[in-house]
């Protein structure tokens, strides 16, 4: 139980990644507030997590709205008086080539990718500094960061982004004892019964772009990395545990889960 008594707060949660992150908090302890936009798909994934020992709620929240956000957070320190963890997944991903950019789509990824997260850095990053309790921020990047794929710039340019407000929150964080820190996946395509919403909405046209179908996408993400791994949301909750459970000094830092992939070197 290494986060017994803390206050977990995710956002984008409904979806693979955010399902084996919630897990992971609710098994060490936490009471785990699922946020995403509303509807029954937030509804069902909450009843989905109470088995687990934890506490789950579920709490609409749009991240690219700051009354959204700010509605959200001080609901949690008007019900529970502190807000210990905040991961942050919620990410949205669209396929093309920069010649055929529809720049609208574009925008709407800035929207969600950058303009989300830094409101919820802002609105976050505010509250815990006039709590003075320190706390935990983790910030969902991906191996396009340092790795980026054709057809895929839209996604690879704003989580670039959204990686960089990361690595700067936790230069003006760590002074209150905010560490801020990123986890950096290949392919997730489920957890459980849940499938990645990342990869329902780009799948099909990666693998037109392979001719290969489904299963074998899967194969090759495996096939490609050194360990021959496929990652799991579990893979990326254990990440996240490392850095909110403090078993080392750490902020800044961005802990790839891969597999091992020489190209998205520097590691």
């Amino acid at each position: 139980m290494l986060l017994q008594d803390k206050i977990a707060l995710v956002t984008g949660a409904a979806g693979a990644i955010g399902y084996g992150v919630c897990k992971m908090l609710l098994e060490n302890g936490a009471t785990v507030i699922a946020t995403d936009l509303p509807g029954p798909k937030l509804d069902d994934f909450v009843e989905d997590l109470k088995p687990a020992p934890g506490r789950a709620l579920g709490w609409p929240m749009d991240v690219t709205k700051v009354e959204s956000v700010a509605k959200a957070l001080d609901k949690t320190y008007m019900q529970f008086g502190q807000l210990d963890i905040l991961v942050h997944n919620a990410g949205i991903a669209h396929v093309s080539k920069i010649i055929d950019m529809d720049i609208e789509r574009f925008q709407f990824l800035e929207k969600v990718n950058v303009d989300g997260t830094l409101i919820v850095l802002k609105e976050v990053g505010r509250r815990m500094i006039e709590k003075d309790k320190g706390g935990d921020i983790v910030i969902m990047s991906t191996k396009n960061v340092p790795s980026p794929s054709a057809s895929f710039s839209a996604y690879s340019a704003t989580k670039a982004a959204c990686h960089q407000l990361g690595r700067i929150a936790s230069l003006e964080f760590a002074p209150h004892n905010i560490r801020v820190n990123m986890v950096a996946p290949d392919a997730v395509f489920s957890e459980g019964k849940y499938k990645s919403g990342l990869w329902d909405l780009v799948g099909e046209d990666r693998m037109k772009a392979r001719g290969i179908n489904e299963k074998e996408l899967h194969e090759y993400y495996r096939n490609r990395n050194l360990l021959k791994a496929a990652v799991t949301g579990r893979h990326v909750a254990n990440a996240v545990l490392y850095f909110v459970s403090r078993q080392s000094p750490t902020t800044g830092a961005t802990l790839p889960v891969d597999g091992g992939l020489p190209d998205a070197t520097p590691r």
